[in-house]
C-alpha cells in the first residue's frame, strides 16, 4: 500500500512534466523541495534527511540520519536513536555513532500525505504560471492564433493550442471585428502582465506592429531583410500607410510588397477587415517623404520647420480635399507616418490676394473650430464663405450658433 501511494505521487508529477515540458532537474528539485517542506512542517528541521528521487522508476527514498545515545538519554527521536533500537538494526552500533535508515513516507501519517499533495499542486501551478509567463514574454510583438472561447462586453477570451488563456480587449479589436465562439483569431502579443504571479496575456489587432508582422508573413523579401518597413501609420479597420525601402536596387519595394495584381496584400487586407493600405517608398528627404505620404494629392511646395517637426503644405485648391482625405484621414496618417505636424494651405491666385488664411483668426475663433473647418478642405476665409451655411453645418459637424459666429467674423474681416 505504502509503495503504491508513493508511486502515484511521483507518476502524477511526471505526467505534468511531460505535458508542460518541465526539465528533469526542475522535476527532481520541486519534488524534493515539497517532501522537505512536509518534513520541516512535522519536525521543525530537515537537516538530517537525504532524499533520493528516481523519476524513471517512479519512486523516491527518504534516508534519515540519527545519532546513537544511551537509552536513558533519548530526548529527540527525530535526530537521536536509543542504543537498544540501533542494535536492532546492527548489533555492533555504539553510542555516538550515526545510524542511517530509510523512512517510509506514509509512516509520517495521512496528514503528511495531504500536505505533500497540496504542496506539489501549488508548486506545479507555480511552475505552470512561470512557464506560461516566460513563453509569452518571448512572444511579445509576434503573431499568435487561438480559438475564441468566451465573449464578454469588454474583451474576448481566446485559448491557444495548449488551452492557455489570452485576452483580446475591445479596445484592441478592429472596429469591424465580429467574432463568435469557435472562431480562429490572429493577433499580435501586445504585453504580458504578471501581477501576483498570475500571467495575463494581452493581444492586439489594432497596433501597427500587427500590420508589420502580417507583411513579414506575406512578403518573402521582408522576411529575408531585402526590404525594410521604415514606418507604419494606421487607423484600424479604415486605412493605413506603410513606408518601405529596398536594399537591393533590382527590387521595387512597393511592387514586391503589393505583389502581382495585389496578390500579397489582398490577404492582409482581408485579415484587417478590408482596411485600405497604401504602400509607398520611404525617403530620407523629408519633403519628398511628406509629398509621397500625402498622395494622391499633388503638392505645390512645402515649408519645413525641422526643429518643431512642423510642415506647411501648399497645394492648388482642387488638391486640398485630396490631401486631407475623407474625414481628415489622409493628412492624419501622413502626419503619423512622417512624424511631422502638417498644415495644409491653398495657393492663392491673383484674384484671391485679399483672401486670409483661417490660422490668422486664432485670436478670434477657437482653434478647434478652425481645425474642424480645415478638416473638410476649407483653409481660407473666402473658401468658407463660398460654402452654403447648411452644408458647412453638416460637413464640419458644428452647431448653428458656432457657424453663424464664424461667418460673421470672416465677413467682417474681409469687408474691412
Amino acid at each position: 500500500m505504502a509503495k503504491k501511494e508513493t508511486v502515484n505521487l511521483v507518476e502524477t508529477f511526471a505526467e505534468f512534466k511531460e505535458q508542460k515540458n518541465i526539465d528533469h532537474s526542475t522535476l527532481i528539485g520541486v519534488l524534493e523541495e515539497s517532501i522537505r517542506k512536509v518534513i520541516i512542517n512535522l519536525f521543525g528541521s530537515d537537516e538530517n534527511y537525504d532524499i533520493v528521487i528516481n523519476p524513471g522508476k517512479g519512486d523516491f527514498q527518504i534516508m534519515r540520519s540519527r545519532v546513537v545515545v544511551a537509552d536513558d538519554e533519548l530526548e529527540d527521536e527525530n535526530k537521536q536513536i536509543s542504543l537498544s533500537e540501533a542494535r536492532k538494526i546492527d548489533e555492533d552500533f555504539e553510542v555516538g555513532e550515526d545510524v542511517s535508515d530509510e523512512v517510509n513516507f506514509l509512516s509520517f501519517g495521512r496528514r503528511a500525505v495531504i500536505i505533500l499533495r497540496q504542496t506539489l499542486a501549488s508548486k506545479v501551478l507555480e511552475l505552470q504560471k512561470d512557464s506560461l509567463y516566460t513563453k509569452y514574454s518571448e512572444k511579445v510583438g509576434k503573431i499568435v492564433s487561438g480559438e475564441v472561447y468566451q465573449l464578454w462586453k469588454k474583451e474576448i477570451l481566446i485559448l491557444d493550442d495548449d488551452h492557455n488563456e489570452m485576452l483580446l480587449p475591445k479596445s484592441e479589436q478592429i472596429p469591424t471585428d465580429h467574432f463568435k465562439k469557435g472562431d480562429i483569431v490572429r493577433a499580435v502579443v501586445a504585453k504580458v502582465d504578471n501581477n501576483h504571479n498570475n500571467p495575463k496575456i494581452i493581444l492586439s489587432r489594432t497596433t501597427p506592429l500587427f500590420l508589420e508582422r502580417l507583411f513579414e508573413l506575406e512578403v518573402p523579401e521582408i522576411q529575408e531583410g531585402l526590404i525594410t518597413i521604415k514606418a507604419i501609420a494606421r487607423i484600424p479597420g479604415e486605412r493605413a500607410k506603410v513606408a518601405v525601402e529596398s536594399y537591393d536596387s533590382n527590387i521595387d519595394p512597393v511592387g514586391a510588397s503589393v505583389g502581382v495584381k495585389g496578390a500579397r496584400i489582398h490577404g492582409i487586407v482581408r485579415e484587417l477587415k478590408n482596411e485600405n493600405i497604401d504602400v509607398l517608398n520611404y525617403s530620407e528627404n523629408v519633403s519628398l517623404f511628406i509629398s509621397r505620404a500625402l498622395a494622391p494629392a499633388k503638392i505645390s511646395s512645402i515649408r519645413l520647420n525641422e526643429e518643431e517637426k512642423k510642415a506647411e503644405i501648399y497645394l492648388q485648391p482642387e488638391e486640398v480635399s485630396l490631401a486631407i482625405g475623407k474625414g481628415g484621414a489622409n493628412i492624419k496618417l501622413a502626419s503619423m507616418l512622417c512624424g511631422y505636424t502638417l498644415d495644409v494651405f491653398r495657393e492663392l491666385d491673383d484674384q484671391e490676394e485679399d483672401d486670409i488664411y483661417l490660422d490668422e483668426f486664432k485670436d478670434e475663433i477657437d482653434e478647434w473650430v478652425i481645425d474642424a473647418v480645415k478638416a473638410i478642405g476649407l483653409d481660407t476665409a473666402r473658401s468658407v464663405l463660398s460654402m452654403p451655411r447648411e452644408a458647412l453645418i453638416e460637413r464640419a459637424d458644428l452647431e448653428e450658433e458656432t457657424v453663424d459666429n464664424l461667418l460673421e467674423i470672416l465677413r467682417a474681416e474681409l469687408e474691412d
